[in-house]
């Protein structure tokens, strides 16, 4: 296991009875370096969505759990927010989640001239995911795959 799985699994873990005593779900938690900065991000969800007062009181309680288990010897930035509307599917429960919605999915090398297909989540497995697109079946491997998530619809004549 990476030094960087290993912070993600250990904040989840204190991350699980703090998402459960302010009512929302853990979404996902990563930990990466963007510049000189690593940053700590948890993201909390719930049915009817988070609200700011919902983001501020995880990440203070999760704040208190890492000064106590002081296990990241980095000095990092915590955040702690929404998964966003677009959301990037990264586990099988996220996927499990959003059968039946639409997605992006952008290929790490093109496939037939393209990178970026778009289709109704239809299945997946271990190896593979499946979207309709056009009325017809498009399989993808996972290993080619760099990222997957919800499609955002803005509709322009007012819906």
């Amino acid at each position: 296991m990476s030094r960087r799985e290993d912070y993600e699994n250990r904040t989840e873990a204190l991350l699980q009875p703090i998402a459960a005593a302010w009512g929302v779900e853990i979404y996902d938690v990563e930990y990466v370096k963007e510049g000189s900065d690593y940053y700590l991000r948890a993201y909390i969800d719930k049915p009817e969505g988070v609200s700011i007062v919902d983001c501020e009181n995880v990440s203070r309680a999760l704040s208190d759990a890492l000064d106590r288990e002081d296990f990241i010897p980095d000095a990092y930035i915590l955040e702690v927010s929404s998964p966003g509307l677009g959301r990037t599917l990264k586990k099988d429960r996220h996927l499990a989640h959003s059968i039946g919605q639409e997605v992006e999915i952008r290929l790490y090398k093109p496939l037939e001239g393209i990178k970026e297909f778009s289709g109704v989540l239809k299945s997946f497995d271990g190896s593979s995911i499946v979207i309709t697109e056009d009325a017809a079946d498009r399989t993808f491997e996972r290993k080619d795959i760099a990222v997957i998530r919800l499609a955002l619809d803005f509709y322009t004549d007012g819906r």
